[in-house]
Order: structure tokens, then sequence, then C-alpha cells
């Protein structure tokens, strides 16, 4: 999956103390510790060498070396110790683990409680502050179970076989699936994990998950499954989606305000022509032809076909020509 130059600055702000601090560690482990494969880990520690302290000479940046598969990092004492979090970050933290805590279903208890106490002794008085907000992730009975079920999945390893409906196309489908975790999303959960069906990353709702079964087969992701980034929406596009490009009237500009779009070009006339990705263009196609006229699709021309072909059949079906 495509990463943000945000996402991998926060990863060497990380990394470098990380790795200060664990001199000689071997590169495969540093690299599975990270989160990353061992040639983005590599990557990341040739940027390392063009790095350093601003107006300084080359011989003041930082040094990072991994002959014999051996890491080691020098000349960065400026940023050796952790990043430490800010009032506001601390507060966001301790309000999210107290609300994880009180979540039925949710397994490694004692660590969040042990996280949690760590982090309001080092708050301080600050910490009560968090007391004042609250935040519910209740679960329904059914869901409950489900989420008993993937923490013992998770636990073995072992896949889920699932029965999951989907609403966009109305159907329901049978999948094989190893569980990689479990994420609420806005107020919503979601099993997160890789899909034989799809052989990708899939999310699926627990509401829509109409059957679970745990099977007796290992269930661990392939070595290059990742989780998709949550960001703040259920919605996270994949490189395999489909790249759709539709021109928006005035009155239909809407659309990009409302789902997540990767480009925006705005025409002097109040037009709008928008890019996003689709893993199943048929809601793509539903929302064209509910804005009647109001949005064209530009690409991929094949998209364009069926939804002039799908508006077709409906004039036929009510005689107009």
């Amino acid at each position: 999956m495509a990463e943000t130059a945000t996402q991998r600055l926060g990863r060497l702000l990380t990394m470098v103390p990380w790795l200060m601090n664990r001199q000689g560690i071997d590169i495969a482990e540093a690299a599975r510790e990270l989160g990353v494969n061992q040639e983005q880990f590599v990557e990341d520690l040739q940027l390392l060498f063009v790095c350093g302290t601003p107006g300084h000479y080359p011989g003041d940046l930082i040094e990072a070396s991994w002959e014999g598969g051996r890491v080691h990092v020098g000349n960065a004492d400026e940023i050796a110790r952790p990043l430490r979090l800010g009032r506001d970050e601390a507060l966001a933290l301790i309000v999210a683990l107290r609300a994880l805590a009180a979540t039925p279903g949710v397994g490694a208890k004692d660590a969040i409680e042990r996280a949690l106490a760590k982090l309001e002794d080092a708050a301080g008085a600050e910490s009560r502050r968090a007391a004042q907000v609250s935040v519910s992730l209740e679960v329904g009975e059914v869901e409950q179970q489900r989420l008993e079920q993937i923490r013992e999945a998770l636990a073995g390893p072992n896949r889920l076989h699932l029965r999951h409906y989907n609403p966009t196309r109305d159907e329901t489908t049978e999948r094989d699936v190893d569980p990689m975790r479990v994420v609420s999303l806005e107020g919503r959960w979601y099993l997160e994990g890789w899909c034989h069906r799809a052989v990708d990353v899939r999310r699926f709702r627990l509401d829509r998950i109409e059957d679970l079964t745990i099977l007796d087969v290992d269930g661990t992701p392939p070595a290059g499954a990742r989780p998709r980034d949550t960001g703040a929406s259920a919605f996270s596009a994949s490189p395999g989606d489909v790249l759709v490009e539709l021109e928006l009237a005035p009155g239909a500009t809407w659309v990009s305000e409302n789902f997540p779009v990767e480009g925006v070009e705005r025409g002097e006339d109040g037009s709008q022509r928008v890019t996003l990705r689709a893993a199943d263009p048929t809601w793509v196609r539903r929302l064209v032809w509910r804005l009647g006229g109001g949005a064209t699709v530009v690409s991929p021309p094949e998209l364009a076909e069926e939804i002039r072909s799908g508006a077709d059949r409906a004039l036929q079906a009510y005689g107009v020509h």
C-alpha cells in the first residue's frame, strides 16, 4: 500500500531512538518489530545518511550500518531518547484505553490496565481531565460473540470461515479469512484479515457476518499482508481497486464532500472532476444513476458503458425511447 511522507517521517523519528538503544540488533528482527519488510527497512537506513541538524557539515549526519546483518546507528545523540507524549496526546490515549478496557470481548485486559496505570501516573493531576470525556464502544450480544470467536482464532492462530452479507451488491458470500486484528471505526466493529476469496486484505463489519466458524487450519496471514490504514474512515482504498474519474455538475459536487476522493479539479462554472477508488464499482453505478445526469464517468470506459447500458435497460422497461 502507498505510504505518505508523514507516515514515513513518524516511523523514522521512532526508529532512530529505538535502534540507538538496540545496537547490533538483527536486521530481520528490527524490520519485523517496526512493521516493515527488510527492503523498506534498508531504504529507511539509507535515508538516515542524509539526515542531521540544519546547517551542520556532512560529518554531523546520522550514521547507520548493517553489515553482517546487524544494525548499528550513531551520531544521533540529539534524538536518542524516545519521543514524549504531549498533554493532549496523553489524555487522548487515556480516554481510548479506558474505553477499550470496558469493551466486552477484548483480550489482554491486564496489559491495557497496566499501560493505563502508567499513563495516569505520568500525567498526574492532568489525567483527571480525561474523566470529562465519555466514549462508548458498546456491542450487541451477537457482535460480542463474534469478538470472542475472533480473539480465540487470533490466539491460535486459526483460519475463520464466515458468511458475510454485502448490502452494496445485495448478496451473501462464503469466505475463508486469516484474521489479523479487530478495529472499531465510526462506531462499528470490523474484522480485518487476509481473504482467500479476494486474495487481499479485507474488512468485514461484524454485524454483517451472518455466521462465523473457527477452522482447524493454520490462520497465519501471508508474509506480505499488511493491515490497512484506519485513518478516520472505515473505507480504505487498495492499490488493486478500480480508479474512477467522474465529471460532476455544479449540483452534484456534494459527492466530493461525502465520499473519499483522491483528487478534485474545480471548474470555473462550479463543476468538478474527481478521482476515487472503488473495490466494487457497483456503488459507483448506483451513484451515477441516482444523480440523474449530474455525473459523467470519464474513465474507465468499460464502467461508463455498463452505466449507459443499465440506464438503457431501465428506460426500455418503461417503454421510453
